[in-house]
């Protein structure tokens, strides 16, 4: 259980978080370095570079943004940061953003992406708040704070992975364009979209997203998604010569599992033509065409599974029966210890564990059966916080779904039922797009600013585990 009684050193605190404002002000410098190639105004990136760098320096000021539209703007920065893949961007083109703005677009995905993650391991055991306990949260298959004997050098180890994985994205990206498969995928292309797969992003400088490619770059970004959404501790394990880490592992093989069912079910359904309520543009006929049918079905399911959030065909043609699939695939996320979102495969894999001896031993009463995981035996306290966190989830996206719909209503939006739930589980689960007014072609640009700052809400707790917001929200954490 978690410890509330905690001493909070404020003055440490904002030191820290001065210090990292500040060397994250160099992180512009990558789009400023695209607009000087492109002939492109640096000015932007370069004030935002000072702005930074000052606020880190003399910490802590207050930001002033000079933005036509805040709430648009706090909206857009939010999903990038959690890596959500939401967007109130209603036209996305080179004649109407520069190429420099939207790769500093995709950078923010890729910087949310591991740097949560890095902050828990490698940033809060320097404060008073234990930063061990909040990553057995995060990763209770397997404690990442015991892979090296210093929690900063598993964080060194972890972006080492994540930048190796992302260069590696790059070159194959980059490769279908030199081979004349993918005339679309040039270099701006291959390296914008590496930077928001891994971190399971899904921004676009394509409206239409990876529609916009040929199929084969739609079965190359597949597998980095299945990456991307994968226990990054296993890949440590598998440098080092212990593969079997990996194919062993309990949560890995139902992640891959999950995604397999969902997928073939889709299939079908779009193989048949019962999944379809009209007939799709620009991907060609998927009733009766097997490789077209389960490429489509396979795509959105490893992008909806993994809430990277990319859309390979605008998925608002589907019928309902599909989308109940889809809506119900959001709610399984990917690994725990990866940049994926939403609940995580490790809890519904011990939720099923546990309805599995509790029906195990109402027939054998007798019977001592523990929850055993591949790393071994589950803890009563883990499994009862695990089910506390599932509850706490399903609450808010309850909630949630009726406060979308009565904005939805007020602002003259005909939400269906099923989109109102696409709103909250792609928000509070940091999916991106949903169904009807938010499908993976539009935006949730119609909505009250009320209500994109009540999804900016969702996105920020659903990407810090909710649980981690709440406990930090309590009174009694502050008390001392």
């Amino acid at each position: 259980m978690l410890d509330l009684d905690v001493y909070v050193d404020y003055r440490t605190s904002l030191s820290l978080v001065g210090t990292i404002l500040k060397y994250l002000g160099l992180a512009p410098l990558f789009s400023a370095a695209v607009a000087l190639y492109y002939g492109e105004s640096l000015l932007p990136f370069l004030i935002t570079t000072v702005a930074m760098v000052a606020a880190g320096s003399a910490r802590p000021v207050r930001s002033r943004r000079r933005r036509a539209d805040p709430v648009n703007a706090l909206f857009e920065s939010m999903s990038g940061f959690t890596t959500t893949g939401s967007t109130v961007l209603g036209e996305i083109s080179f004649e109407r953003h520069s190429r420099s703005v939207l790769m500093w677009r995709q950078f923010t995905q890729w910087l949310g992406g591991m740097g949560i993650l890095v902050l828990m391991v490698a940033i809060l055991p320097e404060l008073s708040v234990g930063g061990a306990q909040i990553i057995r949260q995060e990763a209770p298959g397997i404690s990442i704070e015991k892979l090296t004997p210093r929690i900063r050098e598993t964080a060194s180890a972890l972006w080492k992975i994540y930048f190796g994985f992302t260069v590696v994205a790059v070159g194959a990206y980059y490769g279908l364009y030199l081979t004349g498969v993918a005339p679309e995928m040039d270099f701006y292309n291959a390296v914008a979209h590496a930077l928001t797969t891994m971190p399971t992003g899904g921004f676009s400088p394509e409206a239409r997203s990876i529609e916009a490619f040929a199929p084969v770059v739609q079965w190359a970004v597949m597998p980095f998604m299945v990456i991307a959404g994968t226990n990054f501790a296993l890949f440590w394990y598998v440098l080092r010569g212990k593969p079997r880490r990996l194919t062993r592992n309990s949560e890995f093989r139902s992640y891959l599992l999950a995604m397999w069912v969902v997928g073939a079910l889709l299939s079908v359904l779009l193989f048949t033509g019962f999944g379809l309520e009209e007939l799709p543009t620009n991907v060609g006929p998927l009733s009766g065409d097997l490789e077209n049918s389960l490429r489509q079905a396979l795509f959105q399911t490893v992008a909806i599974v993994t809430t990277t959030g990319y859309a390979s065909m605008d998925f608002n043609t589907w019928d309902q029966s599909a989308q109940v699939v889809l809506l119900l695939a959001m709610f399984l996320g990917g690994s725990a210890g990866s940049a994926s979102g939403s609940i995580k495969i490790i809890r519904w894999y011990v939720v099923g564990e546990t309805m599995s001896r509790e029906l195990f031993t109402s027939v054998h009463p007798e019977a001592v059966r523990p929850v055993r995981i591949s790393e071994g035996a589950i803890d009563e306290d883990t499994i009862q916080s695990i089910f506390v966190f599932v509850l706490i989830f399903v609450s808010i996206f309850a909630v949630s779904t009726v406060v979308v719909f009565v904005d939805g209503f007020r602002q003259e939006l005909d939400l269906s039922a099923i989109e109102a739930m696409s709103v909250a589980t792609a928000t509070l689960g940091n999916i991106g797009p949903g169904f009807g007014e938010v499908g993976p072609m539009d935006s949730f640009g119609r909505f009250s600013d009320a209500g994109k700052l009540y999804m900016v809400f969702l996105m920020w707790i659903g990407r810090l585990e909710i649980l981690t917001v709440l406990v930090v929200l309590t009174p009694s954490y502050w008390r001392r």
